[in-house]
């Protein structure tokens, strides 16, 4: 017995170190380690935790290494290096071709996402990027905001006022992710697609377990004692992947006996399955998409509510901005595709952005190299390393955004103008803020995303108080703890957000 248990310890130490001879080098010699490197276990305690402690780590290293390029030793990766030098994160992401998803990426998410574009490189990328952006059009964002988004709306305002009458508590969480989640099924598929339905439980499941394998280099031993509930998921997430695919095929096939035209010929499904032939790749697509679309947006919308509650004179300054804008206007809003370009309510705009920079939606990217390549900053990387970034750490960084990273400041985004005119929204470089990625890969979904965060987010605000319910009720002078965010592929609040709700009189209040 003790020898087995021996020889079980001498071979985890011995893949342990095999990371420790790395042929990563800076200029002839080896990269700096992050502090908190361990003999032997290199850094794989800090993804052992829970992923909010591992973001917090990552913010830690940025702030003791600034741009310097770091090595990491992490028992379920390839040798690798965090970067934070936004010249190397364009180095990265213009070099698409170097850098890809990878086998590590893909063996951990395939069962999940498939041949889908979060996991393709390559021609079958390219294929179902073409059909994204023929989604994505400007046609297409009109009609999403100025005729499919009201009537959706207008349900979510139903249920927010009920509670208000009812004096009970929503989940603000579960609410947005609702409105993301019919909004796409609508556009994307023409589909009622409720998050209610069994297939948003099981991928917000699957998400999280998938996630965990990034983490976890035993995820494969916890698996095959513990993962039926994962293969379930997983099952009726691919099962409702196939019904989308099955009905647009239906609905297609009998147009074309009945040579009707369809109003909805541009959406995604349809796009897909004129650049797609094979059904399976199809489906992975459309889940992909979905995901894309539904998860991030309405994630992202949370913490925007989450920081608006926690300083409500930001969210003063929102309603100041629309009784300014909307003069003359009662309930409701004349919101339309014009009126939330960033243009027309720039602070609202604003907003946005700064809840990316702190809680941005995919917080760690990795990639892999397909061939030798050399870093701006001199960091020589071998064939099949990998190099992550945190764009939850950029985020925070004070060498990007001044001594006052910390702060929740909208205004950091604005540049005022003279003569009375609207101040205009600043542009920062995606190398330095990359939350919509950049470069060939740069998010689709980015203007779908913005123009439906500044809707909803005046919509609600001009309408709607909301209190922030805890599950400790602070002490008068006492700061309520920070909410964190749940293990996922992206940036769900853990919990949910439990908010009461009050309707506004006419005006804002």
């Amino acid at each position: 017995m003790y020898g087995v248990v021996l020889g079980v310890a001498v071979l985890v130490a011995l893949w342990f170190l095999q990371d420790q001879r790395s042929t990563i080098r800076r200029h002839g010699e080896r990269l700096p380690r992050p502090p908190g490197t361990l003999p032997l276990a290199g850094n794989g305690i800090w993804f052992l935790q829970p992923r909010h402690k591992l973001l917090e780590w990552f913010v830690h290293c940025e702030r003791q290494v600034g741009f310097s390029t770091f090595e990491i030793s992490v028992p379920s990766l390839p040798p690798g290096i965090v970067i934070n030098d936004p010249q190397n994160v364009e180095h990265v992401l213009k070099n698409s071709g170097v850098f890809i998803k990878g086998d590590f990426f893909r063996v951990r998410s395939w069962d999940l996402f498939g041949n889908g574009i979060i996991n393709a490189d390559g021609d079958l990328w390219k294929i179902q990027r073409k059909a994204g952006l023929r989604y994505f059009s400007n046609a297409n964002l009109k009609t999403l905001i100025d005729d499919v988004l009201p009537p959706i709306m207008a349900d979510t305002e139903k249920v927010l006022d009920e509670a208000a009458q009812t004096d009970t508590s929503i989940d603000l969480q579960s609410m947005l992710l609702e409105l993301t989640t019919r909004l796409m099924g609508n556009m994307a598929y023409d589909m009622d697609m409720p998050a209610s339905l069994p297939f948003s439980k099981s991928f917000d499941f699957a998400s999280g377990a998938t996630g965990e394998r990034f983490q976890n280099p035993f995820y494969k031993l916890k698996e095959f004692v513990l993962g039926a509930p994962l293969r379930k998921a997983i099952f009726e997430v691919k099962t409702f992947g196939s019904r989308i695919v099955s009905a647009a095929v239906q609905k297609r096939q009998d147009q074309s006996r009945n040579k009707s035209v369809d109003p909805m010929r541009n959406n995604l499904i349809n796009s897909l399955l004129d650049n797609i032939d094979d059904h399976t790749v199809v489906a992975d697509a459309a889940m992909n998409y979905l995901s894309a679309g539904r998860d991030t947006t309405a994630q992202s919308l949370t913490w925007t509510f989450y920081l608006l509650m926690r300083h409500p004179n930001i969210k003063q300054q929102v309603a100041c901005e629309l009784q300014e804008t909307f003069v003359n206007a009662d309930h409701p809003l004349p919101l339309s595709s014009d009126s939330v370009q960033s243009a027309s309510l720039p602070y609202t705009a604003a907003v946005f952005n700064e809840v990316l920079r702190f809680y941005p939606p995919v917080p760690i990217e990795l990639k892999e190299c397909t061939a030798a390549t050399t870093f701006p900053d001199g960091t020589w990387l071998p064939k099949g390393a990998v190099v992550m970034w945190a764009t939850w750490a950029m985020g925070r960084s004070k060498n990007i955004w001044g001594e006052d990273a910390d702060d929740f400041r909208p205004d950091r985004w604005l540049v005022r103008v003279e003569n009375g005119e609207l101040p205009t929204v600043r542009t920062v470089s995606a190398y330095a803020f990359p939350v919509f990625n950049a470069g060939p890969r740069s998010c689709l979904g980015k203007r779908m995303a913005e123009l439906l965060a500044v809707y909803v987010i005046a919509n609600l605000v001009w309408k709607y108080e909301f209190e922030e319910v805890f599950d400790k009720q602070p002490r008068p002078g006492e700061k309520p703890m920070e909410r964190q965010s749940q293990n996922s592929l992206t940036l769900p609040m853990e919990g949910g957000l439990p908010c009461y709700v009050r309707r506004k009189g006419n005006k804002a209040s």
